[in-house]
């Protein structure tokens, strides 16, 4: 399908690429020697942290993937006969140089008409849950992910393709320091996962003023926060209600965990407001990506309901007011972005397509479609114009 050319310039929320076999390991240090390694098993290539296989991502090499937008007629009309996910995703396909380099990336881009890109990492999601009990570890592999994607594709390729570090926040010195490294070499946002923080002495969530330090330092920088669907560890809720021990399967049916599917982001929210981060530091600007917006209404009536109750618990500042004012949200495709706006305002929602994802679409011009009874204005904001605002550029 020929992408559409739009009356303005598209700049994508939600792109990805697809990581090399040595890119959580090629700048690790020594010391971490064979805590990432690759394994055949049953004569395929699996991960395995610090000796556990993980299933997490089925295929780590990503030689072949699934094709872009596979699950569209999915996510839009339902699987009414059953299918697995194996069948919905269909045929694969042979991982291509523009799922891997910038430049191919580049050229991609320009037949699919988008102008510029967030990259996000596909391996990174894996890492900080399986290692919670080792925090040193998780900020050495983090550093090396960080490395290797800064050689392969820059944080800012040609102005275009703003590829996402990760910061991990356990250590919060290390955490700054990880920040700085990143926007020294042009980072214009940075990727936080939506969970608590694990640490020396358990978990904490990273909206407690221990972590003021990082979040001034943020502000000061005047980067980006984006939180993005992760394994946040909720498998472990879930696992008690199964009656079982397995990690999070993101494309193995569990109907109980689809129906919960949300609840980290929309815990993440709320912590950041009910433990005061966005409070405190009001130029903090957040973009949830990559999670829908069907959960925000129902948060935000909570949210209501408790600051009329408690609005001491919230530093008197009302908490809706600053969701709209600090917090974007990129809907998906098949919610539209009527409520959305009715909820944050236009000025705060944001496109984004998850290519080359089998869940995000094909052709990211097709999102435009549903926003054709909108002011051509606003369609360019949503399509790009709020991004580049929120990441100056």
């Amino acid at each position: 399908m020929t992408a559409r050319t739009l009356p303005y310039p598209l700049f994508d929320a939600d792109n990805h690429l697809y990581e090399t076999k040595d890119a959580l390991t090629r700048y690790l240090p020594k010391r971490y020697q064979g805590i990432i390694q690759y394994v055949e098993v049953d004569g395929r290539t699996k991960i395995a942290i610090r000796g556990q296989i993980s299933q997490y991502i089925p295929n780590p090499t990503f030689e072949v993937v699934a094709r872009p937008g596979a699950m569209e007629d999915y996510f839009k009309n339902g699987n009414p006969e059953g299918k697995s996910r194996r069948e919905i995703f269909g045929k694969p396909m042979k991982a291509i140089d523009a799922f891997r380099e910038p430049g191919p990336r580049l050229a991609l881009m320009d037949e699919l008409k988008v102008e510029r890109s967030l990259m996000f990492p596909t391996l990174a999601s894996l890492v900080e849950e399986r290692l919670r009990d080792d925090p040193e570890a998780i900020h050495a592999i983090v550093h090396a992910l960080n490395q290797w994607m800064h050689e392969e594709w820059s944080f800012n390729y040609k102005d275009r393709i703003f590829a996402v570090p990760v910061i991990t926040l356990p250590i919060v010195d290390e955490a700054i320091k990880e920040l700085e490294w990143v926007v020294e070499r042009g980072a214009k946002a940075v990727l936080i996962r939506p969970a608590p923080v694990p640490g020396f002495r358990g978990p904490r969530s990273f909206a407690v003023p221990e972590f003021d330090p990082f979040w001034k330092r943020v502000v000061e920088l005047g980067v980006a926060v984006t939180m993005h669907t992760s394994d946040s560890g909720y498998a472990r809720y879930t696992q008690e209600w199964d009656g079982s021990n397995a990690e999070m399967l993101p494309f193995v049916t569990n109907t109980f965990s689809m129906v919960n599917e949300w609840r980290p982001v929309e815990d993440a929210l709320a912590s950041l407001l009910c433990h005061g981060a966005l409070q405190r530091h009001p130029e903090l600007k957040v973009a949830i990506i990559e999670s829908g917006a069907a959960w925000l209404g129902p948060l935000m009536q909570r949210l209501a309901d408790t600051f009329k109750k408690a609005p001491e618990g919230f530093g008197m500042q009302d908490p809706i007011e600053t969701i709209k004012r600090q917090v974007f949200l990129s809907p998906f495709y098949e919610e539209g972005v009527n409520d959305l706006i009715d909820l944050i305002g236009v000025d705060q929602v944001l496109f984004g397509s998850d290519y080359p994802h089998p869940e995000g679409l094909s052709q990211p011009t097709t999102f435009a479609e549903g926003l054709g009874h909108l002011p051509v204005e606003d369609q360019a904001k949503i399509m790009g114009g709020n991004l580049a605002r929120l990441l100056s550029v």
